[in-house]
């Protein structure tokens, strides 16, 4: 694979060995405590510090504000490598770089990115992106968090669900609502809203089926007042749009991502056919643990093949909305596939708690709904090849 591209700031040579210190640190470092980190809950401190000191923080912010500088081509490189361990990993920096990080390299005023990118990239400043709501989710259309203006203030009310990091942010990139959608625009508009403003509460950190040690929480805005400079882009209706980009980005680094958890369920799978038994011999002997196996394999290689073609797309602007959603869509439903048949191959060890493949059965489902679930992705692939032919 040819890892230069439009738009890299970090060439080839550099680049592989950023790629090799990351695979380096996911397999030495946080694959052996991967227990540890599901038992807790939590990344344990040296980790987190080992993350900063690598610059995992900010590997997607431009150089100028302190970051790595990596492409959408090279970002799915590094995801593919952080799925394959425990998806906290990832959750811990991946609002930085992606979903909330990315609204302010791309619609961020200049002074919004003086104040804030150097603090999100070097790790010092966690960003959260705050906007699902319990009536909006995939589709942010249905957005009711409010923000009204009061002379040269925004004063914002709303509800925020399923929010990640939000027990650790020290920023909120919160949309809201300034008025109804009509001519000009959605309506929609951005905030930079910092944890400790008056107003802001966040719950405690939700109980979820898998991925122990990624925190999300509902977070509740009770008429926060923020100044003007923290309408991002100095624009009411910047908002959707950023929102729009930023999920689509999101989308492929996701699909990276599903990919990295699906070759680690192969490759937990392969290896306990070579080994475990049944009437003497290896079960991998068996032809139809060989068709699971094989099955695996070629989601596994095609999902990554899709990645790749999607980033290049990405960064060299052909397509930014069609190939992001047929990325995640293929990646997280394969990796669900890749997952459950990792399961039955362990037998009922793989029902057993602090098994590999057993979390990562658990853990992959998030994938199919955050980010825009495989039904929104359906919508995004289907409607848009449709309208595109209508345009003629």
């Amino acid at each position: 694979m040819t890892l230069s591209t439009p738009a890299a700031e970090v060439d080839d040579d550099d680049f592989r060995e950023i790629l090799a210190q990351t695979r380096a640190f996911v397999r030495t470092v946080v694959v052996p405590r991967e227990q540890e980190i599901a038992e807790t809950d939590a990344i344990p401190d040296d980790i987190r510090r080992a993350a900063k000191d690598m610059g995992l923080f900010g590997y997607a912010i431009p150089q100028q504000w302190g970051g790595l500088g990596l492409n959408l081509v090279q970002d799915v490189e590094l995801a593919m490598e952080f799925g394959y361990t425990t998806l906290a990993l990832r959750s811990m920096f991946g609002t930085n770089n992606g979903i909330a990080g990315q609204v302010l390299v791309n619609f961020g005023t200049d002074e919004q990115k003086r104040q804030w990118l150097e603090g999100i990239a070097s790790g010092e400043v966690v960003a959260s992106f705050a906007l699902t709501e319990p009536g909006a989710g995939s589709n942010p259309s249905g957005l009711r968090t409010q923000a009204v203006r009061d002379g040269d203030d925004w004063v914002i009310t709303g509800e925020k669900r399923f929010i990640t990091n939000a027990p650790l942010a020290d920023l909120f990139v919160v949309f809201a609502r300034t008025r109804p959608a009509d001519d000009h625009g959605p309506g929609i508009a951005v905030f930079l809203v910092p944890s400790g403003t008056d107003g802001v509460q966040v719950a405690g950190k939700d109980s979820k089926m898998g991925q122990e040690g990624a925190w999300t929480a509902d977070v509740h805005f009770d008429g926060v007042r923020v100044p003007a400079s923290a309408l991002v882009g100095g624009s009411e209706d910047v908002g959707y749009k950023a929102a729009m980009v930023s999920l689509a980005r999101g989308r492929v680094h996701i699909a990276a991502l599903s990919v990295g958890q699906a070759q680690r369920a192969l490759d937990e799978s392969v290896a306990y056919a070579a080994t475990a038994t049944q009437g003497g011999a290896p079960i991998g002997n068996f032809q139809l643990v060989q068709a699971m196996i094989a099955d695996q394999q070629t989601g596994v290689m095609a999902g990554r093949a899709l990645v790749r073609d999607a980033a290049r797309a990405w960064v060299e602007e052909t397509d930014r909305r069609i190939a992001p959603s047929v990325a995640k869509l293929y990646c997280t439903e394969m990796a669900g596939k890749v997952a459950d048949l990792a399961v039955q191959i362990h037998g009922g060890t793989g029902y057993m708690r602090e098994v590999p493949v057993e979390r990562i059965y658990r853990d992959v489902r998030l994938l199919r709904l955050y980010e825009g679930t495989s039904e929104i992705q359906r919508l995004i692939i289907g409607g848009g090849l449709v309208k595109a032919a209508q345009r003629g």
